[in-house]
């Protein structure tokens, strides 16, 4: 067993004292802080080196040697309760600059302590690279304020976003590419193409004959949106004199916005209003629509029905946001809003709503071709034409 005494440096006069390693490099201070006798003529000193200085990634030494930044490890072992994410160099995504305290991260990772993922090919130039907390639910307002319930209801614009750190760590750590509209992958290198209904899809209860739903289309029927506005005081008339509009989303997720439309008393003049409103959307995204405004009862809102018929919407389609805030001098469109509008209800609120689904599908070269990924143009099968593959042209 091996005993050591702890000497003051006023009885260690006449021993010999070893140095400091490199004069701790200009890093630290030499001192004496546990002294250890191993001889007669021997007593150990050490460096206290200044703050991000150390020796082999320690402490002490002789401090010639940077730390790196810490973070969040994006990986670890467990600890003995099972928690894991301790702080670590370089976040354990990189390796340590001793030199100049700089970590070098590994592919994918970025960063002053590695402590943020990068985007795949910083998604090729058609999008942006998005912390997972800015990521959204959803393309458009309500689908996630769906009207299920009254605390799921309510008119807005975009999606819904999930900032509770509590709900995952990485929240504002990891990252993933969000493509401009009309392009699609991890990277947003491919092209979207042309959405579509499949020609040969076979609806149940077809008549070709019969005149119930679209023109030239028997009984098959488009897609309905069901929007129902509240007034506050549950006065329809209150809406006389305002502006609104309404953006549409289409499948390549482009965002267009209407022209102001100017709230009527008349319903009939408020339908055409809107109709012409989405009808000269750019692009022809919707190149028909029928609309019906039905505002004769103050307790059960301004029920506006918005059915697609036109060919460029069948099937299905995002649902209409309503624009209804304020939209002053330098902002487009330029709207006074709903301002009575009912924001708050125990029982009803304003939504958004599929009221009937519409008979026919939307389908990327409608499901009778493939994408040509780098052209957005699609290869239809034999038998098929069309931008979305949506003319028969012989029996296959």
């Amino acid at each position: 067993m091996k005993v050591f005494t702890a000497v003051s440096l006023a009885t260690l006069v006449g021993y010999s004292q070893a140095g400091c390693p490199n004069s701790c490099s200009g890093h630290g201070t030499c001192g004496v802080d546990e002294v250890f006798l191993f001889s007669a003529s021997f007593v150990c000193v050490q460096c206290t080196c200044y703050p991000g200085w150390g020796s082999n990634g320690m402490a002490g030494g002789d401090c010639s040697e940077r730390f790196c930044p810490f973070e969040l490890a994006w990986v670890d072992s467990p600890q003995r309760d099972g928690t894991r994410h301790r702080y670590a160099e370089c976040a354990n995504k990189g390796t340590c600059n001793r030199e100049t305290g700089e970590c070098k991260c590994f592919d994918g990772y970025e960063g002053k302590a590695c402590a943020r993922q990068s985007c795949p090919n910083h998604c090729s130039g058609h999008g942006t690279c998005e912390f997972m907390k800015d990521l959204e639910f959803g393309v458009v307002f309500n689908e996630y304020y769906d009207g299920s319930t009254n605390a799921l209801s309510g008119v807005g614009a975009g999606g819904k976003k999930f900032t509770d750190s509590h709900i995952t760590w990485d929240l504002d750590r990891a990252r993933a590419c969000v493509c401009d509209p009309g392009w699609t992958g991890l990277d947003c290198t491919e092209r979207m193409c042309p959405y579509g209904n499949d020609v040969m899809d076979v609806i149940p209860g077809f008549d070709e004959n019969a005149n119930s739903g679209l023109l030239n289309y028997g009984n098959e029927v488009g897609q309905t949106q069901t929007i129902t506005l509240y007034d506050a005081d549950l006065d329809n008339s209150n809406f006389d004199g305002q502006t609104f509009a309404m953006q549409f989303t289409s499948k390549h997720n482009e965002t267009f916005a209407t022209q102001p439309i100017a709230w009527n008393a008349d319903e009939d003049i408020l339908a055409t209003s809107i109709a012409t409103a989405l009808k000269k959307l750019p692009n022809k995204v919707i190149n028909d629509v029928d609309v019906d405004v039905d505002a004769s009862t103050g307790a059960a809102g301004v029920i506006i029905e918005v059915t697609f018929t036109g060919t460029s919407v069948q099937g299905k389609q995002h649902k209409l946001e309503v624009l209804v805030e304020p939209c002053a001098e330098g902002c487009t469109p330029s709207i006074t809003g709903l301002t009575n509008i009912r924001t708050f209800s125990a029982t009803t609120l304003s939504t958004v709503e599929i009221t009937t689904p519409g008979s026919h599908q939307s389908h990327e070269c409608g499901r009778r071709g493939t994408c040509d990924r780098i052209t957005g143009i699609c290869k239809c099968y034999e038998g098929f034409t069309g931008d979305t593959c949506g003319v028969l042209s012989a029996l296959a």
